[in-house]
């Protein structure tokens, strides 16, 4: 297959301008502020299509590099390409669980860095797996192991003894009640603790990256002190906003409400908070979500859209 075809293709641009942030792609990687930190939304939706919203996934970038990507949801692949970073870039994937709205265009992303000319590792890093989901290395190992994999075609981006121009490196990260290191590169480093979504195993995750920290909650029910600790003194918090307040049954236990929100930012001394994951059953409700948050936070809150970038100062 001919790989400088697909490289000739043009990135789609686009101009957002929304409240809390300036976004002005182009196809050189700068946009998403070129010089400092910054994270870029690309699926502020959830599992519905009718939101019309890409997935969850988020970008970190730092002087103009996409360094991390955190989730690869429904979507997110599109995203990726119409903000300007790059696969060949990334210096880590991070999941923080594996249900389909978190996961399901990996194999995209990781096919796209085949024609990128990606010529060092790619690290990847997530939960354990149970009975219900995978670990992170089955997940990776399903679809591109030699044997049975969905894309085995693609092997030779995993297995060690074929001729591929990277690796992918997969690791589980068990999590615990405290903030544990599980990624340390040239530019950054990432920290994990186990939350709770539901019987899901999930992680939250911390980046911190040219003097600044960023914490995704991920998906979780807020309870326990994993995400408190995990998120303190965070310049920016970004939580999910999947159920609105006074949520019950299966949603609570999977999801936190807009005062669970409030109380772990306040508790954690965060800088600013931003609300991604908008179900349909949040989306216009923002004032009573922004009311219950700020009962306990009284930092700035926004409410995130795709491809919206928040630099952190």
């Amino acid at each position: 297959m001919d790989r400088s075809v697909f490289r000739s293709i043009p990135l789609l641009c686009l101009t957002t301008l929304s409240l809390n942030c300036l976004f002005v792609p182009s196809a050189d990687a700068q946009t998403c502020g070129g010089e400092g930190v910054a994270v870029q939304v690309l699926g502020s939706g959830g599992p519905e299509l009718q939101d019309k919203r890409a997935s969850s996934s988020y970008l970190v970038w730092q002087d103009g590099q996409a360094r991390v990507l955190v989730d690869a949801g429904s979507g997110s692949s599109l995203r990726f390409g119409e903000s300007g970073a790059k696969m060949s870039q990334l210096d880590v994937i991070l999941f923080t669980h594996f249900h389909v709205d978190h996961s399901a265009d990996f194999s995209a992303l990781i096919f796209s860095s085949w024609f990128e000319g990606r010529d060092r590792p790619l690290p990847v890093y997530g939960p354990v797996g149970n009975t219900e989901f995978p670990s992170t290395v089955g997940f990776v190992h399903a679809f591109f192991n030699n044997q049975n994999g969905v894309y085995r075609y693609l092997s030779e981006l995993l297995v060690p003894k074929e001729n591929g121009s990277y690796k992918l490196q997969p690791h589980n990260v068990s999590g615990n009640g405290t903030s544990s290191a599980a990624f340390r590169g040239e530019h950054l480093s990432a920290y994990a603790a186990r939350v709770i979504h539901g019987s899901v195993p999930a992680l939250a995750w911390r980046v911190e990256i040219g003097g600044k920290s960023i914490v995704f909650s991920g998906d979780t029910n807020g309870q326990g002190a994993g995400l408190v600790n995990l998120a303190k003194d965070a310049d920016l918090f970004i939580a999910h906003n999947a159920v609105p307040e006074g949520a019950t049954g299966v949603e609570r236990w999977l999801h936190m409400p807009p005062s669970v929100i409030g109380q772990i930012a306040q508790q954690a001394h965060v800088k600013r908070l931003v609300l991604s994951h908008r179900m349909l059953r949040t989306l216009g409700k923002e004032e009573q979500s922004r009311s219950e948050i700020s009962k306990s936070f009284s930092g700035p809150v926004a409410f995130a859209n795709d491809l919206d970038c928040f630099r952190v100062p």
